[in-house]
This record gives structure tokens, C-alpha cells and sequence, in this order.
């Protein structure tokens, strides 16, 4: 399939080392593809669904102790320590491979290696990279066939003498808990993970790659890789103006990514068009602007709490080709179900650990509630035509966002691309009861990428400023949202969902230099009277008035606890970040 010899060489390595029985190369072709989707269907490791309702779909069940991402065993493992910053977990390179080789040694024996060849981005394109992934997992390789761009057409995207691609490798090994690492060579542009045998852990392509590695890789060619929905809003003229947003998990990510205009909008002939859920790789264009691409090609969804009003698109995308893992398999019909998902549980169904359930009576959740589905973006109903565009699409605007209760106003923007870089750095979300039995405590998570950062997050801030540097005049315009803010009794103000559109549409006025704004201490706010509550039902402009008050002594607390969260970054924190603390703090006094 290649005549790489880099490729050949380090996939004759990870063979010696594994000693796999077999091994296979995935070249992408529908024939390959069905034969595994076969043998995983004959092992029991996946189940195939009703091919009326759900053609091409099928269930997957991960290990009980085997569910979610583990951040106390992902490791970014730089030669000095202190390249990978206080908030990432570090092992000296040489020491964790001499561990983990010890691990993998012999570990494929009596198993199939399947070798994964994938391209993240479209293929052609200069924003994208390739990867290669060898794993003793056929779940894998259904699932990066979902995601990414796989087979031979990413070997002639990578070409016959490149060593520029991401070394991924995987085994299931025993799925012990407490050998699970994953582990980051950012240095060395490679991906260990062995232990696990679910998602964002063993799908190197995803939060491995597309965002540690490329995140240090980004820094070092001078391009970003952010936790970023794109979206691009299409006007009643057919001009599509594109915003790229990051939020902390829980805060309606895919929602806005997939959203649905509210009828004032709709009924005018405004459109909104998905580019990407959840990464964006951004590079500065010919044209001096922001270029964004989703390296991805397929969406990786919490499925609990995805219907028809919270998300219909994104569970239109579920209806075909989509691996489901860890929902509640419904006999009578052979679907799945999940917790809501509609308010007709089967009675007659196996919940995600594979036991007997009865939806009406049992006091178990049926799905897991980080239960997932895999689904191809093609299937989506407004994806965008630009989706595989080689270029990419061009942003206008970034956007910030977290859960605070009483904090943030409903949107602010910043007054310039370096105080974007504060505000971006400062982002944080309050845990819910749920989370922690604490509520209100502030997790600070900058640009939403405290778990995916693959260097020191302060040269993190420091690489946002040089961005800014070199965009000029061209760059973005950074705005802040938090679409969380509760009354007295706890309940949301704002309506959320479609109706988030109200406030991205006064953002990009902004852009366009069509909207007015008011000078507050922490940036511009829109007038109460330019957000567009028109068909809102007890929404009025007190209300919105209301939701942009900015209580100076709950952010002179917030100014303290920024102070505090930026303590740990030492002289790596970049003085302009120091700079605009000041200015912040000064403006409230």
C-alpha cells in the first residue's frame, strides 16, 4: 500500500515489538470494512441493529471499568519537565517507554494487528496531516473509519518519503485500570495507549492528536489547534459569515455547532451550516485572515439527553452508518435507547454493562451517561458545503464560553485580540451538584483546553498572542457568551438552544461593524435593545438588561481567583497576561 519507508520501518518496530498472528492494513475499501464489521458481529463485539430503521448500524459495549476519558492517566511526556506545564501529567520520555514497551511486548500475541493509515482534514489539503495507527482492535478501526479520512487515499495525501505523520499505538491488552496510560511523545510525534478500549482513549485520531500533539506542532509551524465548534451563519443574500467557538464539556457545544434558527430568523431565509463540533485546526491564509478546517470527519456525541427538541440534527446524523457504545439495546425491535432519548423506555431490553432491563421498572440507567455514538458528518442534515473544502473557511469571530450561575454576562466582547487572549485564558465553568456534591466551584479550563493542551499552557497564551501578532488588523473579534445565568431559584434566565442565535447574530453585526456596543469594565456589551428578543415568551429588555449586568464585586472575587489560577504558570506567563489582570482589576475599583 506504501512505499514510505519511514512508514514501512516503524510499522516493522511495533510489529517485533507486539508479535501480533496477522497482520492487516486498511486500505478503506468497502469490502475490507464489511468483512470486519462481520467478524466483530461473529466475536460478539458488536452487535448489528435493525437495518430498516438503523441501516448500517450497530452496538458496541466497552469494558464496566473502561467508560470515559481518564486524565489522571494521560501523560504528556516531554525531555524537561516543565515544557509540560503544571496542568498536564509528565513522565520522562525514556523512563515511560521503557515502562510501557515492557507492556506491550508480545501483547498482540494470538491477535490481529490492523494497521490504520488516516488523515486528519480533507484530503489535498495543506492544513491536513496524516497518522498511522496500529491496534488489536477491530472497534477501532470501524470507529476511525467513521472519523477520519482512512486507508490508501491518506498514504498519497502523506506521500512516498514524508516522515511528517503521527505514530499512534494501541492495544486493548488486558483493559486493566490500573496499567491504563495515555500517553503524549509530543517531541517525537507519537501516541502510546494501551489498557483501554474506548473512544477518545484508543481513536488516536481524536483529543491524542488532533489536540495534543497538533496543539505542540500548531505552536512550532505557527498555525492552532482548538477545542472549537465551526459554524458559519448563511443570511437571506446567501452570504455565510464563520465563527469558531470553545466551551468546557456540559455547556451545549454540539447544540450551538448544530443549531436550528429560532422562526424570526428562519422565516427571513437565515440558514446556519456546520463545519465541525468540536476541533478546529486554524492557519492564517493567503489573504492574511483566519483559515479554519475540521480534521475530523465524523461527530463522536454524548448520546444521553439527545432527542428530537434538544438536538434533532445531530440525532438525524445517528439514523444511519453510526457505532453506538455503551447505550440500552431494545429487543423488541432491535434499536437502542438512552436516557432522553423520548419518554418510552423498552421494557424489553439489555442495559450498557449487557443485563437484563426493564425501562418502566428498573432503577438503573439503561444507557451509560457518557454512552456515545459515532456518527458520519456526511449524515448530518445542515452540514456545510464547505466541509471538505481544502481551504477551509474563513472566521470572523471567536467565541468563549463557560457555566456561570451570576458572573458573566450573556456576551461580552473584548477590546482587542490581546485581551481576546485574556478573557479565552480566564474561561471557566461552575461544577453542577452532579458533578462534585460542591456546587458553584470555579474549574478554570482556558480556551477549553486544560485537558488537551500538549505543552505549557502559559507558551499556550503566549503562541494566542503571537497569532494576534501576525494577524493584524485581520484577526478575528474575541467574544465572550454564557448562556447559564440563573435567577434566584436557580432557574436558566435565557431560553438557550436556537435562540443563542439572538446573541451570534449581534456578534457578527459586531464583525461587520453594524452594531453598537457599550464600554463596561470587563469589554463591549451589546445595548439591552440590540439583541433581538422578537417572539421570546417572558423575555423582555429588562431582562436582557438584567443579563448583562456586570456586578463589579463578583468579578473583583473573580479577579482574585484569576490571580490565584495564574500564580501557577510562573515566569512562563506571558506579561501581557499580567498586564491585562491589572487592567481588569482597575477597572473595577
Amino acid at each position: 500500500m506504501t512505499k514510505n519507508p519511514n512508514v514501512l520501518g516503524w510499522v516493522d518496530e511495533t510489529i517485533a515489538l507486539c508479535k501480533p498472528d496477522k497482520v492487516v492494513w486498511l486500505d478503506g475499501s468497502q469490502e475490507q470494512l464489511d468483512e470486519l464489521r462481520r467478524q466483530a458481529c461473529e466475536t460478539g463485539e458488536m452487535i448489528k441493529l435493525n437495518e430498516e430503521k438503523l441501516p448500517g448500524c450497530y452496538l458496541h459495549r466497552t469494558a464496566v471499568n473502561d467508560v470515559a476519558r481518564v486524565e489522571h492517566r494521560t501523560f504528556i511526556c516531554t525531555k524537561k519537565k516543565e515544557d509540560a506545564g503544571p496542568i498536564n501529567n509528565w513522565m520522562d520520555p525514556d523512563e515511560m517507554k521503557a515502562k510501557l514497551t515492557k507492556m506491550y511486548d508480545g501483547v498482540m500475541k494470538g491477535r490481529t494487528m490492523y494497521v490504520i493509515p488516516y488523515c486528519m482534514g480533507p484530503i489535498g489539503s495543506k492544513l491536513s496531516k496524516v497518522g498511522v495507527e496500529v491496534t488489536d482492535s477491530i472497534y477501532v478501526v470501524l470507529n476511525m473509519d467513521i472519523m477520519t479520512r482512512m486507508g490508501k487515499q491518506a498514504l498519497e495525501h502523506l506521500g512516498d518519503t514524508s516522515n511528517d505523520f503521527v505514530r499512534g499505538l494501541h492495544s486493548k491488552a488486558d483493559v486493566d485500570e490500573e496499567n491504563r496510560y495515555i500517553v503524549q511523545f509530543p517531541e517525537d510525534n507519537a501516541i502510546w495507549s494501551i489498557n483501554s478500549g474506548y473512544g477518545g482513549n484508543v481513536l488516536l485520531g481524536k483529543k491524542c492528536f488532533a489536540l495534543r500533539i497538533a496543539s505542540y506542532q500548531g505552536k512550532n509551524e505557527g498555525w492552532m489547534a482548538e477545542h472549537m465548534l465551526i459554524l458559519g451563519i448563511e443570511n437571506p443574500q446567501g452570504e455565510t459569515k464563520y465563527v469558531a467557538a470553545a466551551f468546557p464539556s456540559a455547556c451545549g457545544k454540539t447544540n450551538l455547532a448544530m443549531l436550528i434558527p429560532p422562526e424570526v430568523y428562519k422565516k427571513q431565509g437565515y440558514k446556519v451550516w456546520t463545519v465541525g463540533d468540536d476541533i478546529a485546526w486554524m492557519r492564517i491564509g493567503e489573504d492574511g485572515r483566519l483559515w479554519a478546517i475540521n480534521p475530523e470527519a465524523g461527530f463522536f456525541g454524548v448520546a444521553p439527553g439527545t432527542n428530537d427538541k434538544s438536538n434533532p440534527n445531530a440525532l438525524a446524523t445517528t439514523k444511519r452508518g453510526t457505532i453506538f457504545t455503551n447505550v440500552a439495546h431494545n429487543l423488541d425491535d432491535n434499536t437502542i435507547w438512552w436516557e432522553g432519548l423520548d419518554k418510552n423506555p423498552p421494557e424489553n431490553a439489555v442495559d450498557w454493562k449487557g443485563n437484563p432491563w426493564n425501562g418502566k421498572t428498573s432503577a438503573e440507567k439503561g444507557a451509560n451517561p457518557n454512552s456515545r455514538f459515532t456518527a458520519p458528518a456526511k449524515n448530518c442534515p445542515c452540514i456545510s458545503d464547505k466541509f471538505n473544502d481544502v481551504n477551509g473557511v474563513p472566521i470572523s469571530a471567536i467565541v468563549f464560553g463557560g457555566r456561570r450561575a451570576k458572573t458573566a454576562p450573556l456576551v461580552y466582547q473584548s477590546r482587542d485580540w490581546a485581551h481576546g487572549v485574556f478573557v479565552g485564558s480566564i474561561m471557566a465553568s461552575e461544577t453542577t451538584a452532579a458533578a462534585t456534591g460542591a456546587v458553584g466551584v470555579v474549574r478554570r479550563d482556558p480556551m477549553a483546553m486544560r485537558p488537551f493542551c500538549g505543552y505549557h499552557m502559559g507558551d499556550y497564551f503566549g503562541h494566542w498572542l503571537e497569532m494576534g501578532e501576525r494577524l493584524g488588523d485581520k484577526a478575528p473579534k474575541i467574544f465572550n457568551v454564557n448562556w447559564f445565568r440563573t435567577d434566584d431559584e436557580g432557574h436558566f434566565i435565557w431560553p438557550g438552544f436556537g435562540d443563542n442565535m439572538r446573541v451570534l447574530m449581534w456578534i457578527l453585526a459586531r464583525c461587520e461593524g453594524k452594531a453598537d456596543a457599550v464600554e463596561t469594565p470587563i469589554g463591549y456589551e451589546p445595548k439591552p435593545e440590540d439583541i433581538n428578543i422578537e417572539g421570546l415568551e417572558g423575555i423582555t429588555a429588562d431582562t436582557v438588561r438584567g443579563l448583562l449586568d456586570v456586578d463589579k464585586d463578583l468579578w473583583r472575587e473573580e479577579a482574585a481567583g484569576i490571580e490565584d489560577f495564574y500564580k501557577q504558570f510562573g515566569d512562563r506567563l506571558p506579561k501581557e497576561m499580567a498586564h491585562q489582570l491589572e487592567v481588569l482589576k482597575k477597572n473595577l475599583q
